[in-house]
């Protein structure tokens, strides 16, 4: 069974950029292959990793739904095909989009796709990283197996605390079942408030440590470049390191 890991956070706290550290730390160590999975609706996981899409599993839902389905070829042998068609191979892992469907509605379509697959898919990554928007809904619907590693990440205000908290209350009540859930406290200039502090307390958060303000990877988003390349003496990129090392020996 893959060891499956879920970023969760509100918008704006560099959930995604702790994503793209998180996978370069599991590539690094060997721990791979990694399936990498961008579940935000408003994807720009790939944009973190420097890598081009060309096809998401929202299109393949939509291109399924109008039909041009091929002949002699069962439903779970075009699903299996389109999912691999959506698969982007990069240099010790896996990334897969699920993209916006063309069509009006929710996504719980293009998330049962992935689930119908995702069985077979896990059976070839030893890690499972998937990127996910705020709420917790697409966890629960991506797949069946268990949420090994939470990681919610916040800034360092007490709203931003407060809201990975209400985060992971969330998860309990879609009961997710989740071996570990843990806070990474991002951006963090001048450490964490006395309220902060006991906002974490109080709602029972595993502080797994702080990623300080990086002026190098603020550049690297300003100029559009993927932080997944920062240099290896990157502040925010060395503290991610200490607390993944901690994590995941």
């Amino acid at each position: 069974m893959s060891f499956v890991i879920a970023l969760a956070g509100k918008g704006g706290t560099g959930k995604t950029t702790v994503a793209g550290m998180l996978l370069r730390y599991l590539v690094e160590h060997g721990k791979t292959p990694v399936l990498a999975v961008d579940a935000d609706a408003n994807s720009n996981f790939n944009e973190v990793l420097g890598l081009e899409v060309d096809s998401t599993v929202g299109q393949a839902r939509e291109e399924m739904k109008k039909g041009g389905g091929l002949v002699d070829i069962t439903k779970d042998q075009l699903i299996e095909m389109r999912i691999n068609q959506c698969l982007v191979e990069a240099d010790g892992f896996d990334l897969i989009v699920m993209g916006q469907p063309e069509g009006p509605g929710c996504y719980c379509a293009a998330n049962n796709l992935v689930a119908h697959f995702m069985g077979v898919l896990s059976k070839n990554y030893p890690y499972i990283l998937m990127d996910n928007e705020a709420g917790m809904e697409h966890i629960s619907r991506l797949t069946t197996s268990n949420v090994d590693l939470l990681v919610l990440v916040s800034d360092p205000s007490w709203r931003g605390i407060q809201a990975a908290s209400r985060l992971q209350e969330l998860a309990r009540q879609l009961k997710i079942v989740i071996g570990r859930p843990i806070l990474i406290v991002n951006r963090a200039s001048n450490g964490l408030s006395a309220k902060a502090r006991a906002e974490i307390e109080s709602r029972g958060l595993e502080l797994a440590g702080l990623i300080p303000e990086d002026q190098g990877l603020a550049e690297f988003d300003a100029m559009g470049r993927p932080t997944y390349a920062l240099p290896a003496d990157s502040p925010a990129l060395q503290a991610a390191y200490d607390i993944f090392a901690r994590l995941l020996p």
